[in-house]
Formats: C-alpha cells, sequence, structure tokens
C-alpha cells in the first residue's frame, strides 16, 4: 500500500499560533457575552411585540440574530483588516453621512423617508438605513485621521472653530428628525475626541455653557416638542396617560422587578403595555424580568468592554489608532449613561440606543464594525513585541 507523508508547515502554524495570542480575548468573550444576552432579552422583551404587529413571536428575533451574524462577519472582517487604511475614506464617510442627514430633511414625506411616532429617522433603499447611527463611526473615523495628521490642530482657533462648526451642522440635521438624544451623543463623541486632541479647557467651558443655555431655551423658552419633552422627563406623572406614558410604564416596570426581577419572561409591562419594549425601553423590561442585580451585572460587562476599549486605546502603535479605539469606547459609555437617564426620567425621552440589549440592525452594525477595528487596533499593537 502506498503511504502519503504529510507535511507541516511550520511557518503557518506560527503564524496562526500568533493571531490567536494576539486576539483580545477579554474583548472578544465580553462581547460575545452581551451579543447572546441581548438575543435573549430582546427576544422576551419583544415576544408580544412581535405577535401584534407580525404575528408571529419569532420574527423580531431571527431579524436580531441575521443583523448578529452579519455583523459578527463584519467584526472579524475589520479585525483583520489593517485600519491603517480606513484613512482614505475618512474625508468620504464624513461627507456620505452629512448628506444622508441632509436627505432626512429634504425628502421627509417621500417613499424615501420613513417616518414612524413623526420621527423621520430612516432612509427606505430596500433596507432601513439610519443616518443617525452612520454618522458615528463616520465621525471618529474623520477626527481620528485629522487629530492624527495634525497634532497640534486643537491649539488653532480656526481648526477649533471648524470642529465646532462640523459638530453645529451634525446637531442640527439630527435635531430636526427631530432625535435630541442622538444629536447629544454625536456631538459628546465629538467633544470626547477633540479633548483628547488638546482642546483648551476654557472652549469647553464655552461649550458646556452654550449648551446649558441651549437646553433652558427649548425647555422654558421655545414651546416646540422639546419643550414637552423636558416636561415629561421632570414629572411624567402629571400627565401619565399622554406625553408621560412611556416614561410611567417604564418606571412601573423598574419598581415591580424589585432586587432580583420576576423571572426572565414574567415582565407584565411587555404585555403591549410599554411601547415597543425591544427598543429604547428595553432596560425597564430587563429590571422587571431580572431585577436590579441583573442590571448590575450588565453594567460590569459593560465597564469590563469599554475599559478593555480604553486600555487598546492607550497602548495603540500610534494616535489614529488611539482615536480609534477610545472614540468607540466614548461613543458606547455616552450611549449607555444617556439610555439610562432616559428610562430613568432624567433626560427628555427620545430614541436612545441601548448598546447590545435593544433590537436594531444598523445600530448593531455599527457597535460590531466598530469593534472589529478597535481589535485591529489591539493586534497591531501587539505584533513588534511577538515578532521580538
Amino acid at each position: 500500500m502506498k503511504k502519503y507523508k504529510v507535511t507541516v508547515n511550520k511557518n503557518e502554524i506560527k503564524k496562526y499560533r500568533r493571531v490567536f495570542h494576539q486576539m483580545d480575548y477579554t474583548l472578544v468573550i465580553t462581547a460575545l457575552i452581551l451579543s447572546l444576552l441581548g438575543i435573549v432579552l430582546a427576544f422576551s422583551a419583544s415576544y408580544y411585540y412581535s405577535i401584534s404587529k407580525f404575528g408571529n413571536p419569532y420574527h423580531l428575533l431571527i431579524d436580531n440574530i441575521t443583523w448578529y451574524l452579519i455583523s459578527w462577519g463584519v467584526m472579524i472582517f475589520l479585525a483583520n483588516f489593517d485600519y491603517h487604511a480606513l484613512r482614505h475614506f475618512a474625508v468620504l464617510a464624513i461627507g456620505v453621512g452629512l448628506v444622508l442627514l441632509t436627505m432626512l430633511i429634504v425628502l421627509r414625506g417621500t417613499p424615501l423617508v420613513k417616518t414612524i411616532n413623526n420621527a423621520s429617522r430612516w432612509l427606505n433603499f430596500g433596507i432601513s438605513v439610519m443616518p443617525g447611527e452612520l454618522i458615528k463611526p463616520a465621525l471618529i473615523l474623520f477626527f481620528a485621521s485629522w487629530f492624527s495628521a495634525q497634532p497640534n490642530a486643537m491649539k488653532d482657533t480656526k481648526s477649533v472653530l471648524m470642529c465646532f462648526g462640523l459638530l453645529g451642522v451634525i446637531f442640527l440635521l439630527i435635531y430636526k428628525q427631530p432625535n435630541l438624544s442622538t444629536a447629544v451623543i454625536v456631538v459628546s463623541i465629538g467633544a470626547v475626541l477633540m479633548l483628547l486632541a488638546g482642546l483648551s479647557k476654557w472652549f469647553l467651558v464655552g461649550g458646556v455653557g452654550a449648551a446649558f443655555l441651549g437646553s433652558f431655551y427649548l425647555a422654558f423658552i421655545d414651546k416646540g416638542y422639546m419643550h414637552t419633552r423636558f416636561m415629561t422627563a421632570f414629572d411624567p406623572w402629571a400627565d401619565a396617560l399622554g406625553d408621560g406614558y412611556q416614561v410611567v410604564q417604564g418606571l412601573l416596570a423598574f419598581g415591580s422587578g424589585g432586587m432580583f426581577g420576576k423571572g426572565l419572561g414574567q415582565s407584565i409591562q411587555k404585555t403591549l403595555y410599554l411601547p415597543e419594549p425591544q427598543s429604547d425601553f428595553i432596560l425597564p423590561i430587563i429590571g422587571e424580568e431580572i431585577g436590579l442585580v441583573g442590571i448590575l451585572g450588565i453594567l460590569i460587562l459593560y465597564a469590563i468592554l469599554i475599559g478593555r476599549i480604553m486600555s487598546i486605546a492607550l497602548r495603540a502603535k500610534d494616535t489614529f489608532g488611539c482615536y480609534l479605539a477610545a472614540g468607540t469606547g466614548a461613543m458606547l459609555a455616552i450611549n449607555i449613561i444617556l439610555n439610562i437617564l432616559v428610562v430613568t426620567a432624567s433626560f427628555p425621552p427620545t430614541g436612545v440606543f441601548l448598546p447590545f440589549m435593544s433590537q436594531g440592525g444598523n445600530a448593531t452594525l455599527v457597535i460590531m464594525a466598530l469593534l472589529g477595528i478597535v481589535l485591529n487596533v489591539s493586534r497591531q499593537a501587539k505584533q513588534p513585541e511577538e515578532d521580538e
């Protein structure tokens, strides 16, 4: 009998060992746990809503799993894609983001723009696209490219004013959707990156002062929709069956869940009391089902993930990678904090995604894509050490 000799390429084995050794397991495992928790908890929250709207309790579950599979595929690809090449797309990304945001305003009322609950936040290209979510990574990439190429940009008044001008335009375009919370998140991400790039504290004080005056105007002087939203945040019980209904139902869910919750799947508020409980108000349902202890567990996972991302930012081999990772960490932290403020009646109730937990395709894809870039930053930071 003829014998075949199997040859082993030691260089290939060494290469794959190196790839596995360079992988940031803390980040990957934490993201995986949060993804699996998100799928389970969003399914529980959406069960009755899915039956009511689609006649199938598993419709939104299948949709969520599909988006997660796509998103993890994108993350794996970007984890192995040299992040330095992304510099070439920085201007294009921010340009496309601004065009898409403008389309929401200009084309409102046409079939291309989807409006839900008086909010025009989606472009319909066969699949729904949320420009408010896509502008986040575009801004991170643009600022990371700019500040790494011009280390002294934040010491130049003209450059600082250009950055504030860009953030102002983005804020207005998103606010007009209307979507105050996403506008605040995007501007906050930009402000964090500007601070890291050396922005003077006096500019920061001026920016915070302007934000405070703007909030005061919207809350007490302007009688537009945000006046009602601010009043709802201050006292949702004043109109518990009207504008304050969603916030009140969320607070009732938190209260009924107590310390340990009623048990997974046992929420009462998700049975069509709380509107679209799988979306931005999913945290009250989580609190009702697995209690304060469960929420604290999720917050610990968030803290581990964000802490790891910031650690990678500090260890990045260049400032471009540092800004990319830091911007990602800032985006996640701000999103989480703002969502908690909204559902606990501490901020005007506008749609803000809770990372990993809320049902949502665009936002999930953005998060996983950015995590893939962060993983690539981490891998490249380890390569010199491995090559020695």
